[in-house]
């Protein structure tokens, strides 16, 4: 197997995945703290952590950051999710060594000056504005705070521009030294990488950084609610789900191959039924969020006004059949496409990296493709109904939407609905 893993010291895991025949790779540091991470007077520090990352160091300025990746053809990116964050680089294979320096010092050394922060929380702010006009995104954001109120998990990843404007270069140097410890950070890279060599690097790069510490986020409580916001947009984006399964919960895989089955392509149930043979939206898919303690099971659509009163129920009506329905057949074809998918990614460093850091961060070691697949096929029609039964028929919907809602289902009546 091309996948080899080393524990540092400092319990920060290194990992690689040796593609010989490539000229490039990708690495990347990935840590398992994201917006469940914060408190609430840092919400939104997460994500302005990874932009102030690559605005300057005691040894690099932001430009001259920018120019030691681009002198030599390669790019760097970062992203920030509810749970994780991760710093990554694409880079020839001569070019690892500079690639792993740059990260390190990025974590390590940035400065995080005013002036560069003042600049970057504007840049935010408007970010945060775009989201906000933007209600393919905006309606997930109150979907999840509906699921989970008042809680960090419930949170927009973005902040809000109160709490963005409210920070300072000592709120983001203390969440760091929190959270940015060894054992919740994974070195992983994929492509042509030499183990023993970055395992050194690291070891060298991250001598200093503290290895252990950071506290658990609190504990995520699903409730299930409703949001909507009405606006003069000419489409109704509507987001409903249910409570979901966690990373490691026995309904997980499960519940993936619903979300599948329901609404994961074009041969779906939702697509057929809601779509092509309704024609009620254009757009119209499930899917399943897993959490490290909970998760969230959803439908989301967009649809114009005069077909808002009529998509809920007969979404609800795919669901409920779901319980009683889902074939061999059609768990069978689900399986393909989840394999095809898998080995599909392995053709990809950046895939592959990003898999492996994934998989130590969730559950503690990389994960044999073999042992993934074959978790997948044992997972029968049987099992897959039992798992909709549950979601659909346990804790309270949580429902969202924005634009011409008016006719929209209220949550109550979803609920009655799926109890008939």
């Amino acid at each position: 197997m091309s996948v080899q893993s080393t524990t540092l010291d400092n319990g920060m895991v290194v990992l690689t995945d040796d593609m010989p025949h490539l000229e490039s790779a990708s690495i990347g540091v990935w840590v398992k703290a994201g917006a469940r991470s914060e408190r609430k007077s840092e919400h939104g520090i997460s994500h302005l952590l990874e932009h102030m990352a690559f605005k300057g160091t005691t040894s690099r300025t932001a430009l001259e950051i920018a120019e030691a990746i681009e002198n030599v053809g390669g790019d760097l990116n970062a992203a920030t999710s509810i749970e994780h964050t991760g710093y990554f680089a694409r880079v020839l294979k001569d070019d690892v060594v500079l690639a792993a320096d740059i990260l390190s010092d990025i974590l390590q050394n940035s400065l995080f000056e005013d002036e560069e922060l003042t600049r970057e929380k504007q840049v935010i702010v408007q970010e945060i504005g775009a989201a906000r006009d933007n209600p393919d995104d905006h309606v997930f954001d109150l979907f999840q705070q509906a699921a989970y109120p008042s809680q960090p998990i419930g949170r927009t990843i973005l902040g809000t521009v109160d709490s963005v404007r409210d920070f300072r270069p000592d709120m983001i140097r203390k969440y760091m030294k929190r959270n940015y410890v060894g054992d919740h950070m994974v070195i992983a890279a994929a492509g042509n990488v030499d183990h023993e060599g970055l395992v050194q690097v690291a070891r060298d790069r991250f001598a200093d950084l503290k290895p252990n510490g950071a506290p658990a986020p609190q504990r995520a409580e699903y409730h299930g609610g409703e949001e909507r916001l009405l606006s003069d947009h000419e489409q109704a984006h509507i987001v409903l789900g249910f409570e979901g399964r966690a990373y490691n919960s026995d309904g997980f895989y499960a519940a993936q191959v619903l979300a599948s089955v329901l609404g994961g392509g074009m041969s779906s149930r939702l697509f057929q039924e809601v779509r092509e043979k309704r024609g009620l939206c254009y757009s119209v898919y499930s899917f399943h969020w897993a959490f490290e303690d909970s998760g969230v099971f959803g439908v989301a659509a967009a649809t114009g006004e005069e077909e808002v009163a009529e998509l809920v129920p007969v979404v609800l009506d795919e669901l409920k059949r779901a319980t009683e329905t889902i074939s061999d057949e059609e768990v069978v074809r689900v399986r393909n496409q989840i394999r095809a998918g898998l080995l599909m990614s392995l053709e990809s460093p950046s895939a592959r990296a990003g898999q492996l850091a994934r998989q130590q961060v969730l559950w503690g070691r990389p994960i044999p493709m073999q042992e993934t697949v074959e978790r997948i096929n044992r997972i029968t029609a049987q099992r897959v109904r039992d798992v909709a039964e549950q979601i659909f028929s346990g804790a309270a919907p949580t429902l969202a939407g924005i634009g011409p809602v008016n006719s929209l289902t209220d949550v109550g009546s979803i609920g009655d609905q799926l109890r008939r």
